[in-house]
């Protein structure tokens, strides 16, 4: 199908990364697969072709194209069968150096960068650990600073090119009683003295190593510090857009490749005298399952052009993500049907694509994950921003944004929040809305407050009046920390230090006020 989104220049280079595809990589699929390792020449010569920095800082050996050549690579390389492959490099390239190249320093982008462009060395994102899982903010691998270095300890697990690389760029706690707001993001060596890693066994993906990793007192030079310190969930927070998007054009070209070697099969193979592509309810499925992949891809490429023209698209990278990995799921255990008994041997290319595909809807947020978090935006009205200083439009904004509130304002401690809660409200979102919220505020710049919405107008009172809807128990330190985005008001209810008797009536009121940043 023309698209819109692809000009000459694209075109030239797609035929470039498939026939480097055909010529380099499917041939050794088998090998590859069978050994469980990506051999390191591999990386080379991605590297020496320019693949391994299309978007990154040509100051850096990168190519800083437009988002599309990406697509194209993506596409390409998931349409080689090696969900493995495509997996290792997409973390390589999309997700370690990406960290590197939003908010790392000149220090670590001369050091890191510039290496991971060319192949030499290979990254990993080490974020996942035993216990937490999808819970980023509940990680316990600690940095602990001593002079001029941290010292790590923890582990970590399921992380892709875990085993093999050179380094990796890791979640840790530097703050343990911050929550969510008490990670930082840390370059570390991987041969540092210290590090374990042992290589995991999975159903599928068996071209990528997978390990999993044991910090002991590794010494890590503070300068390997990505960004500021404590910043690092936000920072992995809006990775995830591009890494789900990532997961979409992955899933979606893994999804058309699948179609087409199974329409090939079916045009090959007769039963009853004809080609099985002759027979309408399997002509019926394969036409359904092409139209859903189809739309599926337009979807992503759209979501591809908002990320491409720096939209924050968190709900479109997450509604891809969630039907693109669903949708092959479906399209190859449908297509391994028309396969019949050959689709269940290793040596047909329809089996690899079946037990690689089943891991998408995990991988990055599973599918529940991707579904409450939809939910948030479209049902509960949930904003989110982006944090990466390297979007210079949107720093400059939130930061012109934060001034002229904060000179109107001037809200810092508990007390001083609260009775800006007059101003900051928005009585557009108010309406039919009338309600009570007491607030015990505990501490020096604490009190207790009758917060009164009614009839679309705010009124603070310094004292307890009425029956409220709604209480809160917080100490002063700990609602400045929520109010000013240093701490995490879920994890805060988790742990008990905000006491809320009504979580859904306090929902519903927090909608209805400016953010103090």
């Amino acid at each position: 199908m023309e698209s819109i989104y692809f000009n000459e220049e694209h075109n030239l280079f797609r035929n470039s990364i498939r026939d480097f595809v055909n010529r380099e990589i499917k041939p050794f699929a088998e090998e590859w697969e069978k050994n469980r390792q990506i051999p390191k020449d591999i990386w080379l010569k991605m590297g020496e072709q320019g693949y391994l920095g299309i978007n990154l800082p040509e100051k850096y050996g990168g190519m800083d194209l437009d988002f599309f050549f990406s697509v194209i690579f993506i596409e390409e390389t998931s349409k080689a069968g090696l969900g493995g492959f495509a997996a290792a490099v997409g973390v390589h390239e999309f997700m370690s150096v990406a960290h590197i190249a939003e908010t790392g320093s000149d220090f670590l982008k001369e050091k890191y960068l510039t290496e991971a462009i060319k192949g030499t060395k290979l990254g990993a994102l080490a974020v996942t650990e035993p216990i937490a899982g999808s819970d980023v903010g509940n990680i316990r691998t600690s940095a602990k600073k001593e002079g001029d270095f941290y010292i790590i300890n923890g582990s970590k697990t399921f992380i892709t090119n875990g085993y093999y690389s050179d380094f990796a760029t890791v979640a840790v706690k530097t703050d343990k009683d911050a929550g969510f707001g008490g990670i930082s993001l840390i370059v570390i060596d991987m041969n540092s003295e210290g590090i374990t890693r042992s290589k995991l066994n999975k159903i599928g993906w068996h071209s990528s190593d997978t390990a999993e990793i044991f910090f002991d007192d590794v010494k890590v030079p503070v300068e390997n510090l990505i960004g500021e310190e404590n910043k690092g969930f936000y920072y992995i927070m809006e990775s995830f857009q591009l890494e789900r998007l990532i997961a979409a054009i992955g899933s979606t070209a893994g999804a058309e490749e699948v179609l087409n070697i199974t329409l090939q099969y079916m045009n090959e193979r007769k039963a009853f005298g004809k080609s099985i592509n002759k027979f309408q309810i399997l002509r019926h499925r394969m036409s359904n399952m092409i139209t859903d992949v189809e739309i599926c891809k337009q979807f992503v490429y759209h979501t591809s052009w908002m990320h491409n023209n720096k939209k924050f698209a968190v709900k479109e990278s997450t509604m891809a993500k969630l039907k693109a990995t669903e949708l092959l799921k479906t399209v190859t255990d449908e297509c391994l049907q028309m396969f019949g008994g050959y689709g269940y041997m290793d040596e047909y290319p329809i089996s690899r694509f079946y037990r690689d595909a089943r891991v998408g809807t995990i991988v990055g947020g599973t599918t529940d994950i991707m579904n409450e978090i939809i939910a948030k935006i479209v049902i509960d009205d949930k904003r989110y921003d982006s944090t990466y200083k390297g979007d210079k439009e949107y720093s400059e904004t939130k930061a012109q944004n934060y001034e002229e509130k904060k000179s109107e304002i001037q809200a810092n401690t508990a007390k001083e929040i609260i009775l800006s809660l007059e101003k900051r409200f928005r009585p557009e979102k108010a309406e039919g809305i009338n309600t009570i919220i007491h607030f015990f505020v505990s501490g020096d710049n604490g009190g207790d407050f009758t917060v009164r919405i009614e009839n679309n107008i705010c009124k603070v009172i310094e004292k307890i009046e009425g029956e409220a809807k709604c209480t809160v128990k917080v100490k002063d330190s700990i609602y400045e920390e929520l109010e000013l985005g240093k701490r995490g008001a879920e994890m805060a209810v988790a742990f008990g230090k905000i006491k809320i008797s009504n979580i859904g009536e306090m929902k519903k009121f927090t909608k209805l006020f400016q953010r103090l940043f």
